[in-house]
């Protein structure tokens, strides 16, 4: 890459210059902090473009410009990766392999993609496994990568995401569950076999009272139309009615049982 001047001063100007639009409004020299010798550059919003080395050249000017002070300044630029995302397979058959993917995103420079045998933390064979890392709209890559392995009981990996600048190693487990294919179904909590007989006892002993009642009321009724008053009822009619009720009920609790 061609050297380009960032920014530089002059004295006699009120602020520092600029060369080159890509630093403009994103690089700054300090007049205070320069003043007591400190030719520091500050950048903002850096960008993975801006990984390169910087010299900063100083001048004391008397007769002509002669240099007092040089010095280069490699900058690396580093992101972190997002905390991977790893997706199970579901449902395989007994032949077939099973696909494990994983991904991480926003992150700078490459990361290193590891999977690893969660029972003994083996690294698998890289032969197993393929990584995909693309550069976002950001500047920053993405990564996906996938492992196939032959389908075995309780098979359990790990996917290790590694940014080296930054000794950042983030890794999430994946364990395979088995699948039928199908969800339950959501149901409500079902009542208990006592629950359910109470309620069935009580509401057919109501019914069996409304039952003795009408047969009571027609037992009056026709008291009634053959004495022609309440008051003519016989002292054996109540007796009757008494055994009806009493018959109707227990005839109630036999059915019921």
């Amino acid at each position: 890459m061609p050297e380009t001047v960032v920014t530089y001063y002059l004295p006699g100007n009120t602020s520092p210059r600029y060369k080159d639009n890509r630093y403009q409004h994103r690089a700054q020299l300090s007049l205070d902090s320069m003043e007591q010798g400190n030719f520091s550059l500050r950048l903002y919003n850096i960008t993975p473009q801006d990984e390169q080395t910087f010299h900063c050249l100083v001048f004391q000017k008397s007769l002509e410009l002669k240099k007092v002070l040089q010095v280069n300044v490699t900058l690396h630029v580093a992101a972190n990766y997002s905390i991977p995302v790893v997706s199970n397979p579901i449902g395989p058959s007994e032949d077939e392999e099973l696909t494990f993917m994983c991904k991480s995103t926003n992150g700078y420079p490459r990361p290193n993609v590891y999977w690893i045998n969660q029972t003994d933390n083996s690294l698998l064979d890289e032969a197993l496994q393929n990584s995909t890392v693309s550069v976002n709209e950001h500047g920053l890559y993405d990564v996906v990568s996938t492992l196939r392995v032959r389908r075995a009981p309780n098979v359990n990996v790990k996917c290790c995401i590694e940014n080296v600048l930054l000794h950042q190693n983030l890794t999430v487990s994946s364990q395979t569950e088995p699948s039928s294919g199908t969800k339950d179904k959501i149901t409500d909590k079902p009542a208990r076999p006592q629950e359910k007989n109470i309620t069935v006892f009580i509401v057919f002993g109501i019914l069996c009272v409304l039952v003795a009642v009408a047969v009571a009321a027609g037992w009056f009724y026709r008291n009634r139309r053959s004495s022609g008053s309440y008051i003519g009822i016989r002292q054996d009619s109540w007796c009757r009615l008494s055994m009806l009720i009493l018959l109707g009920w227990a005839l109630c609790l036999f059915k019921h049982s």
